[in-house]
């Protein structure tokens, strides 16, 4: 069968590079995929937001398979528009998907649910958010209501630095339209955690734990961006705190999106904010996290094809995926100026074979290109590298070790990937 991946980070490469292990699957298709992505299909030159040219290129290739990589795709609808020409795709509606579209929308849905989060206000008018922040004491969380790619959350510890970010957010559209409505919550104290799963509507079927690091530095400083690593399993996530977590969280909200008409399809990933076994809600993504799914795919034993065409066609019940015992980290190598949009680009990459040559060791291309065959940077998160090991410091070392092989002009990576874990 001919499957097409849609997007062009280290997500899609791991999702290109699990699916090429299937018996089932014939040719890979990457739209438009990354230097990576060549090892395990053809790359296509559309975006992965034009679903008109998407959806043609899949009639004419005869896809039987879609998978989505990034949000925006789904937002825009894409799920609905393969669907109502006949073609199987994986992922939520333009409807359902509204779950990280938009904040607002989210926490309104978890109050009338009574599934636990932070409380919060929101605001689509600066000058209101202003007087709040003048009324109430920090720390205070700020959000853009609407998709951001990762960056649209500032932590303020001061008065002055929530004014800034209202500022930035609403008046100065440092995130464009997204940023025309925000959300003011309590800050939350705790230890953070991605948990994600993969549902038909009926059955959730939990993913294995996994950590992110958002800030750019080490020790959790800097600004916030789409990730800078991640480690599987959490830690933190025990098992007594998963079968919680399903039973107050993933099931409760597949239910509230059937009971509202939206009914939810695809993975649904959480990010929580967990304290003495007390479990809140962050925030929902509608598709697989990046960098989460990097090492969360690398523990995966079975059929990575099979468990999402279970999903697509509602026979998820009768799929029980292999996982492996095996830890898994990965550390993200960044360009230098990142998470700024004036990072450099254009930066040759050497060491990309020594690096694959380290047993349980996968390179996966983010924001990379090809210039007379050599892989150059070109985007702001350029690599994930990926490692398991047989505990999660076997993988923390293991990783690093690669990463020291690789190196171009500006590299930028955190030191201190996984050290929560430890």
């Amino acid at each position: 069968m001919n499957v097409l991946v849609i997007g062009s980070g280290g997500r899609e490469h791991a999702i290109a590079w699990k699916l090429s292990q299937s018996s089932r699957v014939s040719k890979i298709f990457i739209a438009p995929g990354n230097a990576g992505t060549t090892a395990h299909g053809e790359n296509v030159p559309v975006k992965a937001d034009d679903v008109d040219a998407l959806r043609s290129f899949a009639l004419k290739e005869e896809i039987g398979l879609t998978i989505v990589g990034p949000e925006t795709a789904l937002a825009k609808g894409i799920v609905d528009a393969f669907q109502a020409v006949g073609l199987k795709i994986f992922g939520p509606s333009k409807q359902a998907a509204e779950i990280e579209g938009s904040k607002v929308f989210c926490k309104e849905l978890l109050l009338r649910h009574n599934i636990p989060t932070a409380r919060y206000e929101s605001f689509n008018e600066p000058e209101k958010a202003l007087n709040y922040i003048k009324t109430h004491e920090p720390p205070f969380v700020i959000k853009a209501d609407g998709l951001a790619a990762g960056k649209g959350v500032a932590i303020c510890l001061t008065k002055d630095e929530a004014q800034r970010a209202i500022v930035e957010i609403m008046q100065t559209k440092a995130f464009g339209d997204a940023g025309s409505k925000i959300i003011i919550e309590e800050f939350l104290e705790g230890e953070e955690a991605s948990f994600l799963a993969i549902t038909d509507g009926k059955t959730v079927i939990p993913l294995p734990s996994a950590q992110d690091h958002k800030r750019v530095f080490d020790n959790d400083e800097g600004p916030n961006t789409g990730g800078m690593g991640a480690y599987s399993p959490a830690p933190v996530v025990t098992p007594s705190l998963e079968k919680a977590i399903m039973s107050t969280v993933m099931l409760p909200v597949v239910s509230a999106m059937e009971a509202e008409g939206r009914p939810y399809k695809g993975v649904l990933y959480a990010g929580l904010m967990i304290k003495d076994g007390r479990i809140k809600v962050l925030e929902f993504n509608c598709r697989f996290g990046d960098p989460e799914t990097q090492p969360i795919l690398m523990r995966l034993e079975s059929d990575f094809f099979e468990l999402i065409m279970a999903c697509v066609e509602d026979r998820l019940n009768q799929i029980t995926p292999v996982w492996s015992d095996k830890a898994s980290v990965c550390v993200v190598m960044a360009s230098k100026g990142y998470p700024s949009v004036d990072y450099d680009k254009g930066k040759l990459i050497y060491g990309l074979h020594k690096a694959h040559a380290i047993p349980d060791v996968m390179i996966f291309h983010a924001g990379t290109a090809f210039r007379d065959s050599r892989a150059i940077t070109a985007g702001g998160r350029v690599l994930g590298v990926t490692s398991l090991g047989i505990t999660i410091k076997d993988a923390i070392e293991r990783a690093y070790q690669a990463v020291e092989k690789i190196t171009w002009e500006g590299a930028h990576y955190r030191k201190d990937i996984g050290k929560r874990a430890l």
